[in-house]
């Protein structure tokens, strides 16, 4: 036994989606920037990445850029957020390149490369409609002056990013008004760009159908390479694996329990009580994992099992039939928000196979969830 709860990465399955997806958009013309921060900065992860044919790595963390960096000295890392003032020294020694929509940290990132005597080359970030960070397409000129002016850093690109703040779908539309901006900075700068980044796993519906992708030759990807889903609608990728990662939690207690609660009701743990229906007695187990280890509403749950709550460290599940066994574990396909909070937690193991084979022969393991169609979890 490996312990539990647990994060068990299969980095064959994770290999594929990422060969898979770098073939399917270098078809277009289209590189992929593998983002790591999901597995912070993980080496193993970066190695699998590498190996699928993924070129260059991102990740929106200075300490995950620097352990990158301390395993892999010749792969062009990007910070895929603006960095910090505060962090610009340890940027330009560790990065090659930065996402930037703001001319003060350019300036200190300029004489962070001068006191270092480096060259940083830096991406300027485009608000685009999603309301999250970028310069307004408007305002691009004047950022592109700026920039090109100041010692030691290279203007690489311009990039943008939707769908992370307010769901903004990645459309013909705004890839045309990206691309149009490139053309005009290429005017502006008298050379090409080398790199105009149209986003993220958000773009694929986008960039792998039959839409004319323009000057759009980069995507930063995290989600669809471990998950081997779009963003837009969670919808599985013709041919990627959707189980290269489970989460495993032990059952600490299995009884049959009245469905509603008894008493009066005030706010819970984390503000609001869930509404309850009476459905007379049920099958509760509850697990040794929590809010504080993963997010409970993004987790799909194996057939049989319905997710009803969750508290700090415990997680209240239903089952269908028979009480579950004291000891035994449940398996779950995080989604994006459950896999950041696992993975962060100190508490939620992690198990890296290279060549990970499910097996379902042991009464440790309830269920295969590869083989169970996605379900919302009840909360």
């Amino acid at each position: 036994m490996s312990g539990a709860p647990r994060l068990t990465i299969d980095l064959d399955k994770i290999g594929h989606n990422a060969q898979q997806l770098a073939q399917r958009l270098g078809a277009r013309g289209i590189a992929v920037t593998g983002v790591t921060k999901a597995c912070l900065g993980s080496p193993a992860l970066a190695a699998t990445y590498l190996a699928a044919g993924i070129a260059s790595l991102g990740d929106s963390r200075i300490d995950n850029i620097a352990r990158l960096r301390a395993t892999l000295p010749s792969v062009q890392l990007t910070v895929i957020r603006s960095p910090m003032l505060s962090e610009v020294q340890e940027v330009v020694s560790q990065a090659d390149v930065s996402c930037n929509s703001e001319v003060d940290i350019i300036r200190a990132l300029s004489h962070a490369a001068q006191t270092q005597g480096r060259q940083h080359q830096v991406i300027l970030m485009l608000e685009l409609g999603d309301r999250r960070e970028g310069i307004m397409p408007d305002d691009l000129a004047s950022y592109v002056r700026v920039t090109i002016a100041m010692p030691n850093i290279v203007l690489m690109g311009i990039g943008t990013n939707l769908a992370c703040r307010s769901g903004v779908v990645p459309d013909a539309n705004n890839m045309a008004t990206l691309s149009s901006l490139a053309g005009a900075v290429e005017t502006q700068v008298e050379r090409q760009l080398t790199t105009v980044s149209g986003g993220n796993s958000a773009n694929l519906e986008w960039a792998l159908s039959e839409a004319d992708t323009g000057r759009v030759n980069d995507l930063r990807l995290g989600e669809a390479l471990l998950l081997g889903r779009e963003t837009l609608h969670r919808h599985a990728l013709k041919g990627l694996h959707i189980d290269a990662i489970t989460l495993h939690a032990e059952v600490i207690e299995s009884k049959r329990k009245p469905s509603q609660p008894c008493g009066q009701i005030a706010q819970s743990a984390f503000a609001s009580a869930p509404v309850a229906t009476d459905r007379g007695i049920v099958t509760q187990s509850i697990l040794a994992i929590g809010q504080q280890d993963i997010d409970p509403a993004d987790l799909l749950a194996p057939s049989g099992i319905h997710i009803k709550g969750a508290s700090s460290d415990h997680l209240i599940i239903e089952s269908d039939g028979a009480l579950l066994p004291i000891g035994s574990e449940v398996a779950f396909l995080p989604g994006y928000s459950a896999l950041l909070r696992a993975m962060t937690s100190p508490f939620v193991k992690k198990i890296w196979k290279p060549s990970y084979q499910w097996s379902d022969d042991s009464q440790q393991s309830v269920i295969n969830p590869a083989t169970v169609p996605p379900q919302k979890p009840s909360l």
